[in-house]
């Protein structure tokens, strides 16, 4: 591996072999430009240099290419002099903690976002995607969450991603599966699967008119009926073009049908959907109701959770749902909670035993006193019996009013 300084990455860069942080997180696929966003993340993490095995084959901004292209290759090879590093950007009190306390787990969740990514582009170009990609993604990201399963969970509620949307939802997805499908004590073969089948679910909407799918306002009888199709669309991706186990299939295609019957493409209720299908469902609607769409904000995670139990039986297999509050709890890691003494905190872990009692870390103590991210205390409300959840909270207005 050859390095190359981040500080002399610019935007518009194609590198002819994927690029890495570390080694082997990947940062960037071969042939994709580098954009403003990717080197302003690697600036926020205080990431000092890339590797990789290739060499600039484009920059999309200059005319004069040749020169500049000739100057970066020769700063690939050589060693990179040692420079202080990029100043990270200061964070909202409300920034995710373990963005900054663990980069590592955080750096692991981009690369399989990015890897993810990658296998869309290669979906939507019409390239061969091979299974063992596929596999090698599913086994990085349960080896992920065996190691730093609390991050995990909070990354979906207080990552700040704001691209490679689908990949980000397919990867959110796939971890709150996981987690049901271990609270289920699926044998490990069938987790496996369902992580896969979470990680594609909808790779077929990537085959789908894009002026129906990125549609704004409501959809008509046939624009409908063409976005329903994609469970069909996604079915024949991953079961004729990876070769993937029928199995896996049987996931993607049934994970839009309902409980009761209700749902699509065939209208298949209860236990005759599979296992796999129905974890996945549940998991890709608290997903889609927390993350923004261009057509609404995004939902708290505690208001998400009060709609799935709010279900009765109607969309989602009520042990799948129980499985779900076990892992997440009411007040999902990652949430912004107003405690009855005026404290705000961020939810960090679940007690299994008292889903209305997690643990917090303080953001704003009862004085109005504001903490980095790393000084606020700790607090077991399952042991500490004075404390209550008085109420969720947006993070946004919470760090508008305390910016720092």
């Amino acid at each position: 591996m050859n390095k190359l300084l981040v500080k002399d990455l610019k935007e518009g860069f194609v590198f002819s072999a994927p690029v890495y942080i570390d080694g082997n997180n990947l940062f960037i696929p071969a042939g994709i430009p580098l954009r403003k966003r990717d080197i302003a993340r690697l600036n926020f993490l205080a990431v000092e240099s890339v590797e990789t095995e290739g060499k600039l084959v484009d920059n999309l901004l200059e005319t004069g290419t040749a020169e500049s292209i000739e100057s970066i290759n020769t700063k690939i090879t050589a060693e990179p002099k040692k420079d202080e590093p990029p100043a990270p950007r200061k964070p909202s009190i409300v920034t995710l903690s373990e963005v900054h306390e663990n980069k590592d787990a955080y750096r692991s969740y981009m690369d399989l976002i990015e890897r993810l990514d990658a296998v869309c582009q290669n979906i939507t170009n019409g390239t061969a995607v091979e299974a063992s990609t596929i596999d090698d993604i599913t086994k990085r990201l349960l080896q992920a969450i065996r190691d730093q399963r609390q991050s995990f969970i909070g990354f979906i509620l207080g990552g700040e991603i704001k691209e490679r949307e689908m990949a980000k939802n397919l990867v959110n997805t796939s971890i709150l599966s996981a987690l049901m499908a271990m609270e289920l004590k699926l044998p490990n073969n069938k987790v496996s699967q369902v992580v896969t089948g979470a990680l594609l679910h909808d790779v077929g909407m990537l085959r789908m008119e894009k002026k129906i799918v990125q549609k704004k306002g409501g959809l008509s009888p046939e624009e409908l009926k063409h976005i329903q199709s994609h469970p069909l669309h996604t079915y024949n991706i991953v079961t004729k073009e990876m070769s993937l186990p029928e199995n896996v299939g049987i996931i993607v295609f049934q994970h839009h049908e309902r409980w009761d019957g209700e749902g699509y493409p065939r209208g298949t209720a209860g236990q005759k959907i599979d296992i796999g299908a129905r974890i996945v469902s549940v998991a890709d609607a608290f997903e889609a109701m927390v993350s923004k769409k261009p057509y609404r904000k995004s939902m708290l995670g505690y208001h998400a959770m009060k709609n799935l139990l709010s279900d009765n039986m109607r969309s989602f297999d009520p042990n799948v749902i129980r499985a779900f509050i076990q892992t997440m709890g009411i007040y999902p890691i990652g949430s912004i909670v107003l405690l009855n003494n005026g404290a705000i905190a961020r939810v960090v872990k679940v007690m299994p035993v008292a889903a209305l009692r997690p643990r917090i870390k303080i953001l704003v103590d009862e004085s109005g006193k504001v903490f980095k991210h790393d000084e606020g205390a700790e607090i077991d409300l399952y042991a500490e019996k004075s404390l209550f959840i008085s109420k969720a909270m947006d993070p946004k207005e919470v760090s508008a009013k305390y910016a720092q």
